[in-house]
């Protein structure tokens, strides 16, 4: 495991890997945003009945895969079996929902940095922390790796069970989150970065910040123009 001290986050990480050019979140994205020369990818981690943590962003299998309903209905062997391709290329593929394992091995095999988004999953936050720190812990990763959630139990967690990773706290609007109370947070449990949707981001929430000492990343739901 890379130390916290030693991770160096680049300016622009891989969304889902690179998804408007491949199925978000296979193993396909991830090879075409290390193939860009991009040092980090960013993915996000559900788990199966079974247990096995692998890569899905919504609540539900239907719209990234040929799947119905919630991950947690399938064994991972069930999981494999769906196509993740099918809804970008519109027409049968063999990619299917990468393991979180697989991803570890293609990241270490090509020195691409990992930012593991842990995503709300109301009752089962701590089954799904822990099965995603197992295989961390068994693959003894050369990589860079940090964690990053809207979800502050997650991020907890995270900070209690394994207190060497990075962690993040994600924030989307601030209609329904005072900033004083987000900061409060991420100060209290010794989160290492704010995550700031770009609709939201001012200069007076970065200064708060950076007189902080907080990390400061950014993400957009459109594709931005970097300069």
């Amino acid at each position: 495991m890379i130390k916290n001290n030693i991770i160096n986050i680049p300016k622009i990480i891989g969304h889902r890997g690179a998804k408007d050019l491949a199925p978000e979140n296979t193993l396909n994205s991830i090879e075409k945003a290390i193939n860009l020369d991009l040092s980090f990818v960013e993915i996000d981690v559900k788990i199966s009945n079974d247990n096995i943590p692998f890569l899905l962003h919504d609540d539900d299998l239907d719209r990234t895969t040929t799947g119905k309903g919630l991950p947690s209905y399938y064994n991972y062997s069930e999981i494999n079996k769906l196509d993740a391709g099918f809804h970008f290329y519109k027409k049968k593929t063999n990619i299917y929902p990468p393991t979180l394992k697989e991803v570890l091995f293609l990241c270490n095999n090509n020195n691409c940095g990992i930012n593991i988004e842990l995503k709300p999953n109301k009752g089962f936050e701590k089954k799904n922390v822990e099965a995603i720190i197992n295989i961390l812990k068994k693959f003894h990763s050369k990589i860079p790796i940090f964690f990053s959630s809207f979800d502050i139990q997650s991020c907890i967690l995270i900070k209690e069970l394994v207190p060497d990773y990075l962690c993040g706290y994600l924030v989307d609007n601030l209609d329904t989150n005072n900033f004083e109370d987000i900061l409060n947070l991420i100060q209290k449990f010794n989160l290492f970065s704010c995550g700031l949707n770009t609709k939201i981001i001012n200069y007076e929430l970065v200064n708060i910040l950076k007189k902080n000492n907080i990390f400061i990343t950014a993400y957009s739901q459109k594709n931005i123009k970097y300069k």
